[in-house]
This record gives C-alpha cells, structure tokens and sequence, in this order.
C-alpha cells in the first residue's frame, strides 16, 4: 500500500486537511472493447475486468471484507487475509474473522462455502495483508504478529488455536503492514516497510533533511527474514536480511528459487522540494520497481531514488540532492530488475508456474498495481494487473496490461468501485485478485485456443509524460447541502469560493485537494470527509479553517499523515484565503 501516503487530513469530518498531495477526480469512461462478444464467449462473467482474447474472469466471492493478500491450497481452497483501520476510515468490520476461506464446491468457478476464522475485532485483532501456506498449515498477519493455523484433515478451517511464529513486528507509521513469502525451504521473508516517507526529521515537511543516520533503518525499511518451522521468534535487528526498501508490499519466487519483492517509490518530491522539482515530477519521479532480494543487499531508501528517465538510482533532496544530477552514496546501491511508471503502488506479486495460461506467461510474474494518489493534479495510473516477462534475474521488455477496468468509470482512490490487492495461482492454472475495497476476488482462466495468440496492451513506459492537469467538475460556489447559500462569512465573496475551488482542484497553486478528500470532498481512502459538521482543529469557521491550512497538521488525530503547511503547495496568500473559503463552503 501504499499505503500510508502523504495526504494527510484536512479539516473534515472525522479530521483536518489533509495534505495536498491530492488528486482530481477522474472520469474515465471504460472502453467496451466488444464487451458482447466478451459474454459470448465467456458464459456468467460479469466481472467488467477487459482481459486479453480468450481469456474469461468470473466474481469468485463478493463483500468478504477489505481482502488483501490470498493464497491457494493444494486442494483448490482460497484463503484470504483482510485488514482494517484507519486505512478504510475505520468503516465497521465484517463480522467473524479477519482470514476468510473459500471453497468452491460446484466447480463454477464462485465460492459456495465461504467461512471465517482467526481473530476478530473484539478479540484485539486487527487483520492484515500478509498470508501464505506451508507444509499444511495457513500462516497469516495480525496486528503484530505471524501466527500459524493447522489445516484441518475435515472441513476447510482450523478447529485448533493458533501457534505464535513471529512476534512485536513494528506497527505504527505510514506503513504498518506485514506481507511475507515463505520459500520450498521454510525461510519467511517479511516485508518491514518505512514508518516514513523518507525519514525526514519532520515527516513529510516541506525542506526538512533526512535524519542522519535514518536511525529507522535498525528497525523498518528491508525485510527480515524468519524460519517458517519454528514458534515464538521475536523480531530483531539481527534478522534483517536485506536494507533500503521503503515499502516491498509484493513477493514472488521464480523456478530458480530467487525471490523477487516489489517497492512503493517514495512521495511528495514536488511537493516536498518545489525549488528542484517541476508540478509534473510529481507525477512521473520516482520509478515503481521489482528487485531481486539478495542477502545483505540495500536498495538505497531513503538516500535513493531511482530515476527511470536517467536509468539509474540518485540522490534524494532530503540527503543532499539537487533534484536528480548528484548520485553520491547511491552508486554503491542495488538497482531494480525491472520499473515501472510511478506511484502505481504494487501491492502483490506471483510467478505464473503453470500450464493453464499460454505458454508466454510461464516465464514473468503477474503484478497487482493497488492504483495512485501521488499523480495528482495528473491524472491516476495503475489499478490494473500487469504482466512482466522475466530473463533470469531481470525483466525483458514491456511489461503488458493484462486485466483493467477494476477500477470503473472514475479511476481515483476515492471513486474507484475496486482496487487489486492480492494475487494467486490455483493448482489448475487459474489467476486469483484480491480487491480491497468492496472485498471482492475475482478468478481468471483461459478458454482460447492452443496458440495463445491475441495482441496484447503494453504499459505506459515508466518515463510517459504526466498527461494533462485533469480538473474535476466545479461545484456551485454555495455549496450544495441543504443549507446552501447561508450567509459569507465577512470578507468571502462567492468569487473566492470559486477560486478556491479551482485550487483544492488543481487548476491553481500547483496541489489539489480532491485527490485525498474526494472531487466533492466527501473523502477517499486517505482522505477525510471535509463535508460533514465535526471539527477537531478548529471552531469550523472561516478563520479556524484558515489558520489550519496555513499552519498544517504535523500531528492528526485520526489520520496518521500530517500535513505540511499549506499541504505542501507554494499558495500566495489570496490562494490561501480562497482554499479557506471553498472548504468553509463544503459544509454549507
């Protein structure tokens, strides 16, 4: 997940601006691209994924809860973890368990049985993303933890408690979550993601250097590596296997057996460093990439960023860059296997090691891009699955866009219908994705013919221009709730309002405010509600608002990024006296 961006909160229902990291909200209408022909040729799929020809997608199991990562038993069983929190504005939890098994008895390629098990929210848990099999047992994240459950020889989940494996993993921060891969040998690789953006002093602050040393670094950002075997670990700096990765979300192991991890890029360049970045920078800086795991290896986070226009890692301006030239320290870093356009957050990765695809996808991995937020005022990438053909240890050519339209008409965190979180390959070939927003899993095979043949979408190159500033529709200056039209406070005029709309959209002032807080402001997944009547940094009144966006949120209350003053943009002060106004009207 990203999964902890810089949005912040604005002041909003449940918080207070957030960061204006923010996007516009995009409509994308999704090409039909012979969708008849599609249910022609693919009976009961109603999936609305645009997939490669002869391909079919059927909705396996809907609603289960925010599912991020899945795996496969031996036997065609789907388990699934998912998570709550902040992350998903604390929405109410699916009742049951946070792991949820799912079974499809008739062969019709949809879950009948569908259990839950595992902690719950009245227990103390929390869920997760991590999950992964091994030797007959579900291993599976909460909270802090990697707890092991064996597999009944009956009935599809566990009737025993579950064993402690690992122990006071770090929690907390922009990216609490606890991904893993297990290999044929027992190693446990898990995913110890940054509590920061890039280990600012002062997280995500405008002009504030990274700590030195990143003492963060002991503790989060690499991944550590456990024995899948054993019970009661406890986490230490002394497992750490490899540095220099800000958030791996996503792992794969080839035939080789070398494992691969995916990273979230960093945020907020622009935002963070106007004086060296371009608005557009922001958008296409840094690179998305797939990295080889090596033993000791370090992949340069936070000092690095890898600057795929340039082909090479460079140093960052909290560690004494000059907005991509110096290289310094990063020379002796890792570099990537393979890259990608940015802020596309991979949250899974799986190597396809079967036979039910054609035989072009058994040598690459599949990639689960959860969507951006960071594109903004541009507009949003990723929320697809892409395939990246691979030769040894590095990618070979483009990666393809093999399934889309998750996302629906309005591709953005806060409109999107779903999002891909999770990936896994079933026993007979078949490719499963995870949705964490409406808890959907979706399952994919093929039905063409032997050849395989068909052409196939290629992904935007990772250097592709940020595109056109995408505003959304402008609201009327009133606001439009019941109450609209109460009287200005003393000094807004109507025509302030609509200049202030035009910056929260991105039109002025370089940031924009509807990519955390929604086109409406109603909210987003990293965003809060700005049109609701609860304030928490102010009274609610035209000079409270203001001062909140002037002097930022270093410390939220509900959300755990804060927000730079002025959210990070460059606002001269009638912007900021018109970005007050239009928030004040959203609650009018």
């Amino acid at each position: 997940m990203q999964m902890r961006h810089g949005c912040g909160t604005l002041l909003s229902v449940t918080a207070v601006l957030a960061s204006f990291c923010l996007m516009p909200w995009l409509a994308s209408a999704q090409a039909n691209g012979g969708q008849d022909s599609m249910r022609q040729a693919c009976p009961g799929d109603e999936s609305g994924l645009k997939l490669p020809s002869g391909f079919c997608a059927t909705v396996f199991a809907d609603g289960i809860g925010h599912a991020r990562h899945l795996v496969v038993a031996p036997n065609g069983l789907v388990y699934a973890n998912t998570w709550s929190g902040e992350y998903y504005n604390n929405t109410p939890v699916h009742s049951g368990g946070f792991l949820v098994a799912l079974q499809d008895k008739s062969g019709a390629g949809k879950a009948d049985v569908i259990e839950r098990f595992g902690e719950t929210i009245q227990s103390g848990g929390a869920g997760g993303s991590g999950i992964g099999i091994y030797k007959g047992s579900i291993y599976a994240e909460n909270n802090d933890r990697i707890l092991r459950y064996a597999l009944p020889a009956s009935g599809i989940v566990p009737n025993s408690a579950p064993e402690i494996v690992v122990s006071k993993l770090p929690l907390g921060g922009d990216h609490p979550m606890h991904p893993f891969i297990i290999d044929a040998k027992g190693s446990m690789f898990v995913d110890v993601a940054s509590a920061t953006n890039a280990c600012q002093v002062k997280n995500r602050q405008p002009k504030i250097p990274g700590a030195d040393p990143c003492i963060e670094l002991e503790t989060r950002g690499g991944v550590w590596r456990f024995d899948a075997n054993k019970t009661n670990q406890t986490f230490s700096p002394a497992e750490r296997f490899a540095t220099g990765i800000r958030n791996g979300e996503g792992f794969a192991i080839d035939a080789s057996g070398r494992v691969f991890v995916t990273q979230h890029g960093r945020d907020q360049l622009h935002t963070n460093w106007p004086d060296l970045y371009p608005g557009d920078q922001e958008a296409t800086l840094p690179a998305e990439e797939v990295m080889l795991l090596k033993s000791g290896g370090d992949y340069g986070w936070p000092e690095c960023y890898y600057d795929p226009f340039q082909e090479k890692l460079v140093l960052a301006p909290e560690y004494g860059g000059d907005g991509g030239k110096a290289v310094g320290v990063c020379a002796n870093k890792l570099p990537p296997a393979a890259v990608f356009p940015a802020h596309w957050a991979p949250n899974a990765m799986v190597h396809y090691d079967k036979k039910q695809f054609p035989a072009r996808y058994r040598d690459g991995v599949f990639i689960a891009f959860h969507g951006s937020w960071n594109r903004a005022p541009y507009p949003q990438g990723g929320y697809n699955v892409v395939f990246q053909h691979f030769s040894g240890d590095h990618a070979s050519g483009n990666c393809e866009i093999f399934a889309d339209g998750f996302a629906g008409a309005v591709v953005s965190p806060e409109g999107a219908a779903h999002r891909p979180s999770g990936l896994a390959v079933g026993p007979d070939g078949a490719l499963y994705v995870a949705d964490d927003v409406g808890g959907r899993i979706y399952r994919i095979v093929y039905k063409g013919g032997a050849a395989g043949g068909g052409a196939v979408t290629p992904c935007p190159s990772a250097t592709a221009p940020a595109g056109t500033v995408a505003a959304a529709a402008a609201n009327p200056p009133e606001g439009t709730h019941p109450d609209a039209g109460a009287p200005l406070p003393d000094g807004v005029t109507p025509e302030m309002i609509a200049v202030g709309d035009r910056v929260y959209h991105g039109q002025l002032g370089g940031a924009a405010g509807a990519g955390c807080h929604g086109a409406n402001g109603t909210g987003s997944p990293v965003g809060p509600d700005l049109s609701g009547k609860k304030w928490l940094w102010s009274d609610g009144s035209f000079d409270g608002i203001l001062k909140s966006i002037t002097e930022g949120v270093p410390n939220p209350k509900q959300y755990r990024s804060p927000m730079p003053p002025m959210g990070g943009a460059q606002l001269t002060p009638d912007q900021l006296k018109a970005l007050a106004a239009y928030v004040w009207s959203l609650r009018r």
